[in-house]
């Protein structure tokens, strides 16, 4: 009797691993006790393959745990003999009641976790999911970079129907007005150098005026933004204006 019963368990579990081999990869997830919109989550108004695998997945993995609890009490029975034998229905009843046990206690550990950061964790139907945390806004010297990084694709764009040409001071109108105008700068506008052509390397092109003691920001002609001080940029100033 007591090989036949090994045997039994031996094809059952090998029935099981080879039908768990066999089925293909079904959703899973660590799973909420009650859904956030019961009257949405629980009806069932898309397809039903989601929740087929869901719940096949479930009781595969009972059924597996079932039978190696099964297998292994009768295995360590053999060493002690006074041990009962451990059938399938009871070896079912005590992986249920661990089952429970487990989320009761998970539970409790997602209830301090939500004590000890709270708004961190939303609900989302069955399942938590961290909080998406709202986007930084961008920094002045963000901003400031961005609108100068915005002026030099007009200016190049310019150049490229202008076989690379810059435009002129009386040609400065061609390019959006809002685009000279520096970022939260009280109505100032940038300081533009005319003359140069697209790629030369070195000159000032377009500079900030004087808003940051800590440096401003400067496009040069060959498209690279840099920071520089007053000093350097009235340096450069004035070595382009005696060429």
């Amino acid at each position: 009797m007591d090989s036949r019963h090994r045997c039994l368990c031996r094809r059952g579990l090998a029935a099981l691993l080879a039908l768990a081999w066999l089925t293909p990869p079904a959703l899973a997830g660590m799973a909420a006790p009650l859904p956030e919109h019961p009257e949405r989550i629980l009806r069932l108004n898309e397809s039903a393959e989601a929740r087929i695998q869901a719940i096949s997945f479930f009781l595969a993995g009972l059924l597996l745990a079932t039978a190696a609890v099964q297998v292994l009490w009768n295995l360590l029975r053999r060493d002690f003999p006074r041990m009962p034998r451990l059938t399938f229905g009871k070896a079912l009843a005590g992986v249920l009641l661990w089952g429970t046990l487990f989320i009761l206690v998970l539970a409790m550990v997602a209830g301090a976790r939500e004590l000890m950061t709270p708004g961190a964790w939303q609900k989302q139907g069955f399942i938590y999911r961290l909080a998406k945390a709202p986007p930084s806004p961008p920094s002045a010297a963000d901003q400031r970079r961005h609108h100068l990084e915005e002026l030099r694709l007009a200016l190049w764009q310019f150049a490229a129907m202008h076989q690379g040409k810059f435009p002129t001071k009386s040609e400065m109108d061609k390019i959006p007005g809002a685009l000279w105008k520096v970022p939260d700068g009280a109505g100032l506008r940038y300081g533009y150098l005319p003359g140069h052509k697209a790629g030369s390397s070195g000159p000032i092109l377009v500079y900030e005026p004087e808003l940051d003691v800590g440096g401003r920001l400067v496009l040069r002609a060959d498209g690279k933004i840099v920071m520089m001080s007053s000093a350097e940029i009235q340096a450069g100033l004035a070595q382009e204006a005696a060429r």
